[in-house]
């Protein structure tokens, strides 16, 4: 037994390569990362306007010229970025703007509907305006709701041929005016007369004056019977330019006086109009030095003139 051959078994152990560590990891993130980067710039660029890519150029060729002479500020800037530069890629899909105003002036009209509502249910409870329901006219109009007062042949509103107002159209006017103070709206006034002309003609008291003097003596009868003296926005005598029969100007429906309570939209071009002419602080201070200088002149020639006559 101890002669025999011993046996020995040698088993060799695989040894684990070394560990190499996750660099080549964050290389390929960093391949990956650039490739996805490249044709995203490629996408863009072919989504660029011809006539936009050397703007485009431009600025990668002088990225700091902009901080040289100024850009534009985050808040005029329209690109995402803020302080960016304005983006070229045109927006292939806009959203329609809507107006700021749209949502102010529907709630206004409707404001105006519902006065336009009111009246008339007054007019047909009201003993008193119920009888002179057929020359009261009202209808919504591009500058806000008009009422219309009207002659009749046998029931003018005013005294002929002057602005003495009758019984009945004060009671009209005194009635209405405390319905204008539900609402913010201003309020124009219009007189209108026929084409029968005075005998002495338009040099004298015509009726472009006798307009403006009905439309005055109705605002007096509405401020009388409750309105508020700042509703009225303008005052106005068209004489017999606006006739609601044109085809007989001297019809008695021509003489009226027409209220018109404004939408928010007219009030806005009345008072841009009204800007427009006024005075800035410049002319405003020209204007009184050409005053005083004329003044001055004035009393220069006064006193030479004096001293002339002392003389002689």
């Amino acid at each position: 037994m101890s002669d025999a051959p011993r046996i020995v078994i040698r088993r060799k152990r695989r040894e684990h390569a070394a560990h190499h560590g996750g660099a080549w990891k964050i290389a390929y993130a960093d391949y990956v990362t650039a490739m996805m980067a490249f044709f995203l710039v490629m996408w863009l660029v072919a989504l660029i306007p011809r006539e936009s890519l050397g703007e485009m150029a431009e600025y990668f060729r002088m990225p700091l010229m902009d901080a040289i002479r100024g850009g534009e500020t985050i808040n005029d800037s329209t690109s995402v970025i803020p302080g960016q530069s304005p983006s070229v890629i045109p927006n292939k899909n806009p959203m329609p703007a809507r107006p700021a105003n749209q949502e102010s002036d529907q709630r206004d009209t409707q404001r105006l509907q519902n006065l336009k509502t009111q009246l008339e249910a007054l007019i047909d409870t009201d003993p008193v305006l119920r009888q002179f329901r057929p020359q009261l006219l009202l209808d919504m109009t591009p500058e806000g709701l008009r009422i219309q007062i009207v002659d009749q042949q046998n029931r003018p509103m005013f005294q002929i041929g002057s602005a003495v107002v009758q019984p009945y159209m004060r009671t009209i006017l005194r009635e209405l005016g405390p319905l204008f103070n539900q609402i913010s709206n201003s309020v124009t006034i219009s007189g209108h007369t026929d084409a029968q002309q005075y005998a002495r003609g338009e040099r004298s008291y015509s009726n472009w004056e006798l307009s403006a003097d009905r439309a005055n003596a109705a605002r007096q009868e509405l401020v009388a019977g409750g309105m508020e003296e700042g509703k009225v926005k303008r005052i106005l005598g068209l004489s017999s330019t606006v006739n609601l029969i044109k085809d007989d100007p001297n019809a008695a429906v021509n003489r009226r006086i027409s209220l018109v309570v404004l939408n928010q939209r007219t009030e806005r071009r009345i008072d841009e109009e009204n800007a427009t002419g006024d005075l800035s602080v410049d002319a405003q201070g020209n204007v009184a030095e050409a005053v005083e200088n004329s003044m001055g002149a004035a009393d220069a020639e006064k006193s030479v003139g004096s001293e002339s006559l002392e003389r002689n």
